[in-house]
């Protein structure tokens, strides 16, 4: 509690059955904003009448309900609210496996164990995997880390020049905090095998990860290093001063346009202003959706020796140039949900923080690539 009846992030998150990053998520898109934040620290406090509109959310989101429907259930009246719901558990398929469930019961009184939605953590591991270093040079960093406490499993990778981490609220959480190191390059196939469960337990064991659900089991083996102190890195960043709302198949055809050559991008209120060396190319008229044909996302111009493209975006804060190496910037942009990229910058050299614009649970840091006469912000 934080005194005159406000509540902290963190005791809204527990009181919710939400992560502290999925308040900050909705937060930023207005479906539940604090009643105060401090503006020295930046802490939010909320309010102890909305614990109950938090549980509605994580009931919703729980069951699958996009995150423009849930406002509009929250905001609607209650006939709305109904139709909406009907129509969303009509596409459900009802599950169960009532034997499966009390076998990880019993399960868990052995070792660190958490139950995760099988489905939940398939699609995390593909978002976070693909940070890992891809060599062994330092072997820790072609691992995942896969932390669980009494609120959340948390899974991070980093190559050091991108940063994935998705938070994910367990089905049952473990009896206590633990950590791990999963060799990334065994996570790589179990996708489908997670695809084909309800749920599924994971034990930490002091020489690999165990997960199980129905009668078959994998075990991951692990790395034993300290994983990088990500947290402090996302500390440091510093506050949010330029974000960009932008299609996610735009900037993904314009990296693709450009083959490995880094691109840049001018931001400004227009949107987003792409620049490849002479590499950037509009797609052929009579190809509907490539670069620069009817119904494009983004438009070709054209000056000197430079290929430009415009890609339409929503922006707020002073106007900044970057540039990223495609083989960075596109897992990110790969990884996350939905149609719409959520970009936060802080400064021209600083790692810039990738978000979907429906999901806040997933976090990509994706360090720009140096450019001669760079504009800093308000140049």
């Amino acid at each position: 509690m934080a005194g005159d009846g406000l509540i902290t992030i963190g005791g809204l998150a527990r009181a919710c059955g939400l992560t502290a990053s999925a308040l900050r998520f909705y937060d930023d898109c207005g479906l539940l904003v604090p009643v105060r934040v401090d503006e020295v620290t930046g802490y939010r406090y909320y309010g102890e009448a909305q614990v109950e509109r938090g549980v509605m959310i994580r009931r919703l989101r729980g069951i699958g309900v996009p995150l423009e429907v849930v406002s509009e259930i929250l905001n609607g009246d209650a006939a709305r609210a109904g139709r909406l719901l009907d129509e969303h558990v009509a596409e459900l398929a009802q599950r169960a496996r009532e034997a499966a469930a009390v076998a990880r019961l019993i399960k868990e009184e052995f070792g660190a164990v958490v139950v995760l939605s099988a489905a939940v953590l398939a699609a995390a591991i593909e978002q976070v995997r693909s940070a890992a270093a891809l060599d062994r040079e330092i072997p820790v960093l072609a691992g995942v880390l896969v932390e669980s406490d009494a609120d959340s499993v948390t899974l991070t990778a980093t190559d050091r020049y991108r940063l994935s981490t998705r938070a994910m609220v367990p089905v049952r959480p473990s009896g206590g905090a633990w950590s791990v190191v999963v060799d990334a390059g065994e996570l790589g196939g179990i996708g489908s095998w997670l695809r084909g469960l309800d749920e599924v337990t994971v034990r930490a064991l002091d020489d690999g990860l165990v997960l199980a659900g129905d009668d078959s089991e994998l075990r991951c083996g692990t790395i034993d290093q300290a994983f990088p102190d990500y947290r402090a890195m996302l500390a440091g960043l510093g506050a949010v001063r330029t974000r960009v709302m932008v299609g996610r198949d735009a900037l993904l055809a314009v990296l693709e346009a450009g083959g490995a050559a880094p691109v840049v991008f001018a931001v400004d209120q227009s949107g987003l202003l792409a620049t490849g060396n002479g590499q950037l190319r509009p797609g052929s008229p009579s190809s509907p959706g490539s670069p620069g044909s009817p119904g494009s996302p983004i438009s070709p111009r054209y000056t000197d020796s430079l290929a430009r493209l415009h890609i339409p975006a929503t922006v707020t804060g002073p106007g900044i140039e970057l540039a990223f190496s495609p083989t960075t910037l596109r897992p990110a942009l790969v990884s996350a949900i939905g149609p719409e990229i959520m970009l936060d910058i802080t400064a021209a050299g600083a790692p810039v923080v990738v978000r979907s614009a429906t999901d806040g649970e997933l976090t990509t840091l994706v360090m720009p690539t140096a450019i001669p006469n760079s504009k800093e912000y308000g140049g």
